[in-house]
């Protein structure tokens, strides 16, 4: 969403370089930490157990919502989120 945007706030002129600079490192810094767990993790998951914990982000940036974002935690996502996470608890005890 924040993609498009951009030709409105070009067009209104709100650009701050201070607050586009602090998104960069912010993304960069959340990026680069992220990677670098994942890539410590992987190497002691097999193929079939990281693809399917690849399935679990949703569930993680949902929660990450409800957390920092005060995003409301309703029923339909706390049974969504069951659903993902018992179909990879599921296909990790099978093929585990």
């Amino acid at each position: 969403m924040g993609i498009t945007l951009v030709p409105f706030s070009l067009v209104l002129g709100i650009w701050d370089t201070n607050g586009i600079l602090l998104a960069v490192i912010s993304g960069g810094i959340a990026s680069g930490l992220g990677y670098v767990l994942w890539y410590a993790v992987l190497k002691h998951l097999t193929t079939v157990s990281a693809a399917s914990i690849q399935l679990s982000v949703p569930v993680i940036a949902a929660l990450g919502g409800v957390i920092f974002l005060t995003e409301p935690l309703t029923m339909t996502l706390v049974m969504a989120s069951l659903t993902i996470l018992g179909g990879i608890a599921l296909v990790i005890r099978h093929r585990g």
